[in-house]
Formats: structure tokens, C-alpha cells, sequence
């Protein structure tokens, strides 16, 4: 192996995002090329070829990996993986998704099994869809409850809670303090 390919295949095993897009490489013993950052399990150097693009791996006679894409588009959805999957699902919830649909409708939208979306926000954001929902309508209602001088029942519905005491015992949880005397505090702050 000569040094730049040791580099590459350092690069590979690393999992280098640097490297993504600047170079392929195919497995000779399954015949499938990747991306560097293809999660799937690292090849025996003496397995590897390089290559500078996905067109000189396909020419090769290699087939495109199913997990990381490499003959897409860079910066395509597919190209970003399961990154694109939670930033559209970020964007659905914070248009209101969830008030009206369920964790499993929303997988449904992004075709893919509730138990996925869960795990794809566990391990890119570190909470769950539910709690990135909770956390906007608690938003929405804290600006209601400092810019407005609606009811505090009027705020709770008007943020997405189904009901003032879910929407007390919520704030509550989040900031150890009652609604009404969080709207008295930052009005105050002001």
C-alpha cells in the first residue's frame, strides 16, 4: 500500500467527513464502492481500491453501496443520509405536524418505521419528536403569556395543548414555575 492509499484508508476507517466526496473506494471482496463515511463495516486494506469519482468505481465494475450512496448528487437529500430524513421531520413539526397527527403518521410521511424516526432523533439531536413538539408549543406560549394579556387557558390551547392542566403541569416541568407566576416575572424583567 503505497503512502496516499494508507492515508485514504485511514481516512475510511476514520470515517473522515473531509474526505467525503473526494474520493470512492470499492470492496473487491463484495464488490461494492462507498463513500469514506459509509457506516458499514471497514474492509481488510487488501480488499480496497480507490477511486477518484463514483463513475471510475462504476466503470470498475462495482455497484453503488445502499447505505451511504455514492452515486448521488453530493448534498442531495440522499447524499446527507439520515440527516435529511430529521431535518424534514424538524421542519413538519415545526409547522404543527404533531397537533394534529401522531408519531407514527409523521414516520409514515418520511417513510420510514416510528421506531426509526426515534432512534435517528436519539442520536442526531438527543431527545425524541414528542419533546422537540412539547418544547415549540412551550415556546409559542411563553411568547403569548409575555406579549399578550390573554387568559392563561386561552394561551394553553392557542400554543397546541389539548388541555390547561397538561399545559400547567408542562411548564411547571420545564420552568419550575406556574405560568401565571412566570408571566408576572418577565413582565416585570421588562
Amino acid at each position: 500500500m503505497t503512502k496516499q492509499e494508507h492515508i485514504l484508508y485511514r481516512a475510511l476507517v476514520e470515517r473522515d467527513k473531509a474526505y467525503d466526496g473526494h474520493f470512492y473506494f470499492g470492496v473487491t471482496s463484495t464488490g461494492i464502492y462507498c463513500r469514506p463515511i459509509c457506516p458499514a463495516n471497514k474492509p481488510k486494506p487488501e480488499n480496497v481500491l480507490f477511486f477518484a469519482g463514483a463513475e471510475d468505481a462504476a466503470r470498475a465494475g462495482f455497484r453503488a453501496c445502499k447505505r451511504c450512496r455514492p452515486e448521488s448528487r453530493p448534498g442531495s437529500p440522499a447524499w446527507q443520509g439520515t440527516e435529511a430524513t430529521v431535518t424534514r421531520a424538524l421542519r413538519l413539526i415545526a409547522e404543527g405536524f404533531l397537533e394534529n397527527n401522531t408519531i407514527d403518521e409523521l414516520a409514515d410521511k418520511l417513510g420510514i418505521s416510528d421506531r426509526h424516526l426515534r432512534r435517528l432523533f436519539d442520536k442526531h439531536i438527543g431527545i425524541s419528536p414528542i419533546e422537540i413538539a412539547s418544547k415549540r408549543r412551550l415556546d409559542i406560549a411563553k411568547a403569548l403569556l409575555k406579549s399578550s394579556k390573554h387568559s392563561v387557558a386561552d394561551i394553553a390551547f392557542a400554543s397546541g395543548f389539548s388541555s390547561l392542566r397538561r399545559f400547567n403541569d408542562s411548564f411547571k416541568k420545564t420552568t419550575s414555575l406556574s405560568p401565571t407566576v412566570w408571566r408576572k416575572r418577565n413582565r416585570h424583567a421588562h
